[in-house]
């Protein structure tokens, strides 16, 4: 019979208090029966029964925390280890995979830290940037193309790629914030986005910040059906979407914060940078181990 360590720190305290109340009790009693010392023998042994309870749950608790941190970065380490399976194969499939998500994250993390998230929340969108369309695996239409047109059919195959990123980043154990994002980054503010058709706020804040840096680098970049647009009509683009295809606030902010998160991107983007980068990823696995 297996037991919880709910369970068991739970038996251990009442069998050591059950012990102290009975032999302590016991001892006081033969050793000042009659004296008018032990009254205060016994509320001594209140406190010192008190006080030693206190140690024992604190070295039970701080022990089931130490547990917790531990099986907390063994599952992190794991989500890691997927994650690079994830991408290499997303490499495979679109050849411009790894160099598109080199610029996003960077970007992505920038506006995030503008708006104010932090910590574990920053961790996650980054994590969520990386993987967004990694639902794309799993759709034949959505390699590289030189068709300049997508037929109704195509697009509705490409269109799914929202919710089997979900779906596989959901079996995988992401968190929230990572099935997010691959799930509703198509999402337009005005509701005309997919694949929900979530409009404002009902888009999740991390979702809004990723569409606004991946539409700004699909238009930046060369893809295999047209050439990048110069800088300025990006930008002009970007500002008319403001309130109908992107969240106006964010938008104002990433307008507003340009250059910073551009040269933000342009550093981590940068040879020194990028060997600092793989020298992290190479040292995880031995870590985990």
């Amino acid at each position: 019979m297996t037991t919880t360590p709910q369970l068991r720190a739970s038996l251990i305290y009442v069998v050591l208090a059950f012990a102290w109340i009975a032999l302590s009790d016991r001892a006081l009693e033969s050793m000042l029966k009659g004296s008018s010392l032990l009254v205060l023998a016994m509320t001594i042994k209140g406190f010192v029964f008190v006080i030693g309870t206190g140690l024992m749950l604190y070295w039970i608790l701080g022990h089931g925390l130490k547990s917790l941190v531990a099986a907390n970065h063994n599952l992190r380490n794991d989500n890691e280890r997927v994650m690079r399976v994830l991408l290499a194969a997303m490499k495979l499939a679109r050849k411009d995979a790894g160099s598109a998500s080199d610029r996003v994250v960077p970007m992505v993390e920038g506006l995030a830290k503008v708006v104010g998230l932090r910590g574990e929340a920053l961790r996650e969108i980054k994590v969520g940037a990386l993987l967004r369309d990694v639902g794309n695996l799993a759709i034949a239409e959505a390699g590289p193309t030189t068709q300049t047109r997508l037929s109704t059919r195509q697009m509705a195959q490409i269109r799914r790629h929202t919710q089997t990123g979900r779906d596989l980043l959901e079996q995988a154990d992401f968190p929230a914030t990572v099935v997010d994002i691959a799930h509703a980054h198509h999402e337009r503010w005005d509701g005309f986005g997919y694949p929900r058709g979530l409009a404002g706020e009902a888009i999740p804040l991390a979702a809004r910040i990723v569409s606004i840096v991946d539409v700004w680098d699909a238009l930046s970049s060369d893809r295999g059906y047209r050439r990048k647009w110069p800088e300025s009509k990006v930008l002009d683009y970007m500002r008319n979407g403001a309130g109908s295809q992107f969240d106006p606030a964010l938008t104002d902010l990433f307008i507003a914060h340009y250059e910073q998160l551009k040269g933000a991107a342009r550093t981590a983007h940068s040879p020194a940078a990028s060997t600092q980068a793989a020298s992290s990823r190479a040292m995880t696995p031995a870590r985990a181990a």
